[in-house]
């Protein structure tokens, strides 16, 4: 049976750009699972699943509903055990959540700054209309404070990456020798970006910029499916 992934876009469905929803399609995919891919935009999300959710991603599995994309992977480890693990063993699940804390934490506030007027510029009217206010709230800054901050963000992202640059010197993925959900939470912040801002924040030869790419190409080329931000 096919699984449906529900995941936030803008007006242009081809660039799904949550973070929280690749990490979930890239979950899905590294299982081997056949999923439709279900795209609302932000003002449809209460709908979803007879309102199940106040975000996604959720996915629909036969008669199962799940939310929140650390659930979902959860989820799709236990209720699919014989395909290939998301986490490696309850190391590798809790390694995960550190890494989730640390991506939510420093990366994903930064990349909030950056990409936010660019996320709304790609909403549709109705949508950026809800997007304003839920995340002044959220951020406690007006969109030009926000605004204001987003050069210094911009130049600081990279210093952000140092763990993850310091590690891959001496393995190939977060995971280890093959990527896992904890691999799968950091590509979908970069993933985000690269999908909705022209700020440029990976250099070339990099070791974070060369596991990114290498991320994108996973899965029969999963995350390139989706166009860059022009």
């Amino acid at each position: 049976m096919t699984i449906t992934l529900y995941e936030l876009a803008g007006t242009d469905l081809s660039r799904p750009f949550s973070p929280h929803c690749w990490k979930t399609a890239m979950a899905l995919a590294h299982k081997g699972l056949d999923f439709d891919r279900k795209t609302v935009s932000v003002t449809q999300v209460p709908q979803v699943e007879g309102g199940v959710s106040k975000t996604v991603p959720v996915i629909r599995d036969g008669s199962r509903v799940v939310a929140d994309s650390f659930l979902i992977a959860d989820y799709l480890e236990e209720t699919y055990p014989d395909r290939p693990s998301l986490f490696g063993g309850e190391g590798g699940q809790a390694m995960a959540r550190f890494v989730e804390s640390w991506s939510q934490s420093t990366l994903h506030a930064a990349l909030n700054v950056i990409a936010l007027q660019e996320i709304h510029d790609r909403l549709a009217p109705e949508d950026q209309a809800y997007f304003i206010p839920s995340r002044e709230a959220r951020l406690g800054k007006s969109f030009d404070e926000v605004a204001a901050l987003r050069d210094a963000e911009i130049a600081g992202f990279s210093a952000k990456l140092t763990p993850l640059r310091v590690m891959l010197k001496s393995q190939p993925w977060i995971g280890g020798s093959s990527p896992l959900f904890a691999d799968y939470i950091v590509f979908g912040a970069l993933q985000w970006v690269r999908l909705v801002s022209t700020a440029r924040l990976l250099e070339e030869g990099d070791a974070v910029t060369d596991w990114f790419e290498r991320c994108l190409d996973l899965h029969g080329g999963l995350g390139r499916s989706a166009p860059a931000a022009g």
